[in-house]
């Protein structure tokens, strides 16, 4: 059987009813270009969010204290539970093998007040004891200035980072902060770097003081006893098995028992893009219906057209017939040209889908994608609306007594 020969025939047919086939083609592009660009926007949508979130600290986690919690029974005991040590955090720092980075921090102030002169912030700065890995773990850049040396991690030395919100406070935009001095409490401090902006991605991330871990012990020693252990994966997908090993790891350091449940925390930072995520999932389900019922009436819409096809070409089917053509031949030309129209509507539907898409990805800041998954799916669901829009008018033209045929008309 000749399909190239078929395809030649579906085109010929298909110029000689330009009007009526392009009126199909248009349908079936329109609810391809509908489910692709639909879901082409969502892809680019979820790519961006991943590398927004991962350049906000979304493939970190965090070990920390476990807060307060009732037992349970009608007593309503409540139970405090052990605070992280900084020992605790230490070893874990030592002991992690996993392909990460790891910072220990503690908040030693939620209430502090900076001041620089005669200038003075609100008594609500956050001062953070930090360790080298901070600024990485927590997504922060520095504008200015540079990072604690290994000299001043050690000794704790009186020298300090700020955060953008703090300097908009205490300084002007002209003035060289480096080297400055500011006073936390009555202890005065070394600027020696400036945090780039954060804005409002995370409440109060850029109200912050930083100092170092040993420094915050020495300044802060009644509010620092509580530390967490951050730690950054290098690769997103290897999320998971990191939280397992550091959660195994951390329990032989708390030395728990299997039996005993965990009496610390560990807390994702990518809990808003999986949530967002798992929002666009229901927007993916409802496009991926309307595309299907959109291509589902314009099979119904092609069978029609096929029908009428079957009828205008009587005759032709007749001689064709009447010189030899088989059932099967007269069948596989109009499941071919049924499948043809489809096609074609398919090929624009996806161009102009993925345009669409990325154009909406465009307006919205996301990346630039294809779907190539959802684009072979629309070929491959086009090729099937096309046999079931083609098969009842290919047995009915396949069936025609030739003599009859011949006869129409």
């Amino acid at each position: 059987m000749n399909w190239l020969l078929n395809v030649q025939l579906a085109f010929r047919a298909i110029r000689g009813n330009i009007l009526r086939a392009s009126l199909t083609i248009a349908i079936i592009a329109i609810g391809i270009m509908a489910l692709v660009g639909i879901l082409t926007a969502i892809e680019s949508i979820k790519s961006s969010i991943v590398i927004n979130l991962s350049s906000m600290g979304a493939n970190t986690f965090t070990i920390r204290t476990k807060g307060l919690f009732a037992r349970g029974g009608r007593s309503g005991e409540v139970k405090d539970h052990l605070p992280v040590t900084y020992e605790q955090a230490i070893t874990f720092k030592e002991r992690y093998r996993h392909n990460a980075l790891v910072s220990v921090n503690t908040r030693a102030s939620s209430t502090a007040q900076v001041k620089f002169g005669q200038k003075k912030t609100n008594p609500n700065v956050t001062v953070m004891g930090v360790d080298e890995n901070y600024l990485i773990v927590s997504s922060y850049k520095l504008k200015s200035g540079r990072n604690f040396s290994r000299f001043e991690l050690q000794t704790g030395f009186n020298v300090c980072i700020l955060g953008s919100g703090v300097v908009k406070h205490l300084f002007d935009a002209k003035d060289t902060i480096e080297n400055k001095e500011v006073s936390l409490g009555n202890v005065r401090y070394k600027v020696i770097g400036i945090l780039e902006e954060k804005g409002a991605s995370m409440v109060g991330s850029d109200n912050v003081v930083l100092v170092t871990v040993q420094n915050a012990r020495k300044v802060f020693p009644a509010s620092v006893n509580k530390y967490a252990v951050s730690v950054a994966v290098d690769d997103p997908e290897a999320l998971e098995p990191a939280i397992d090993e550091a959660r195994g790891l951390f329990r032989n350091i708390r030395r728990l028992s299997p039996a005993e449940e965990d009496d610390f925390d560990i807390s994702r930072s990518d809990k808003l893009a999986t949530t967002v995520i798992d929002n666009l999932r229901y927007v993916t389900m409802a496009a991926t219906v309307i595309g299907i019922v959109t291509l589902i009436a314009a099979g119904i819409g092609l069978m029609n057209i096929m029908l009428v096809a079957v009828a205008e070409r009587t005759r032709e089917i007749g001689i064709s017939k009447a010189i030899g053509a088989t059932n099967r031949i007269i069948k596989a030309q109009f499941l071919t040209e049924s499948v043809v129209i489809c096609q074609l509507g398919g090929i624009f539907g996806i161009i102009l889908g993925v345009i669409a898409g990325n154009l909406v990805s465009l307006f919205l800041k996301g990346t630039f994608i294809v779907p190539w998954l959802w684009v072979s799916g629309g070929f491959a669901f086009c090729f099937l609306v096309g046999l079931a829009a083609g098969l009842y008018p290919a047995v009915k033209a396949s069936r025609l007594d030739p003599i009859e045929a011949l006869r129409y008309e």
